[in-house]
């Protein structure tokens, strides 16, 4: 039986050690530009995305190593997205993971800098050799393309734009049901993948662990709604009961509804990695903590 708690304590440290490498190569930047990224990449945040690349490549039976530069700029582009999801004009958040957010810090217009640099060099860091350069070119597009389709307009952009739009709206289930899959499981699902990709997975390999990152993305959201809609503040380290003009799916299934349907996207999930065998144990372990977290 893995010990959940020190594999996630274990793995943050190696993920915040390679981000501090990382950051180390940024030379010629502002102060301000680097303390307010840094401010970010570094608060207390639970790495979930990262973390589940390098489980799928474990799982595999692949060490990670090749795996980290990946790992980190998924991490680097999901911190831009809470940046600049908690703006003003958009979500107008003043609390991320426990303390102030970015804008509240830096001022807004840092913070929309902030997180136009580190999804920019995101970017760099997965087409850069000296972090990448045991990965072949070929491996090296295809995730630079999976990262790049998951976190675009057809991903979390285009997932965040119908939040944004539908905001105060009546909406439907199916809109609520879209939003869900782009905003947020689109990305956790590249990461599964990514992971899989360095793992070097078979065909089938992959849609089993495709469909495991759908499931565990989809209850990830699900269960930020139920923070949201009943969670401690002090806990879950930012403002709840705040969405109650948007789009949940607290709003079109209801809490039991909800609850249940997580339980339900868990064990799938489960179920969708049964092939690996005993290796299997930490993406189920991970996957229970997703659907149980902070509840």
């Amino acid at each position: 039986m893995t010990d959940l708690q020190s594999y996630l304590k274990e793995k943050r440290l190696l993920i915040d050690n390679t981000l501090r490498e990382i950051f180390a190569s940024f030379k010629d930047i502002p102060g301000i530009l680097r303390d307010s990224m840094e401010y970010m990449v570094f608060s207390n945040g639970k790495k979930i995305r990262p973390i589940l690349a390098i489980a799928t490549c474990e799982s595999l039976g692949k060490p990670a190593d090749k795996l980290l530069p990946f790992a980190c700029a998924i991490e680097m582009i999901h911190t831009y997205s809470l940046i600049h999801d908690d703006l003003p004009s958009i979500d107008n958040d003043d609390l991320r993971r426990g303390r102030p957010t970015c804008h509240k810090v830096f001022g807004e217009a840092i913070a929309v800098l902030a997180g136009d640099a580190l999804l920019t060099e995101a970017f760099r860091v997965m087409s850069d050799k000296r972090f990448t350069e045991m990965v072949s070119p070929r491996i090296v597009q295809k995730i630079i393309f999976e990262i790049a389709h998951a976190a675009g307009a057809e991903g979390m952009v285009g997932g965040q734009v119908v939040d944004v739009i539908y905001n105060g709206q009546t909406g439907s289930k199916a809109v609520v049901n879209y939003i869900h899959a782009h905003k947020t499981c689109a990305l956790i699902t590249a990461s599964v993948r990514v992971g899989a990709m360095i793992g070097e997975a078979k065909s089938k390999e992959l849609r089993y662990l495709t469909r495991y990152g759908e499931c565990v993305g989809r209850a990830f959201q699900i269960v930020d709604d139920i923070l949201d809609y009943e969670g401690d503040e002090k806990v879950v380290g930012k403002r709840v009961r705040k969405d109650k003009e948007k789009q949940t799916y607290i709003k079109h299934y209801g809490l039991a509804n909800s609850k249940e349907e997580v339980a339900k996207l868990v064990e799938e999930a489960k179920r969708s990695v049964q092939f690996l065998g005993e290796r299997s144990e930490i993406l189920k372990e991970l996957a229970t903590y997703i659907g149980t977290r902070n509840l």
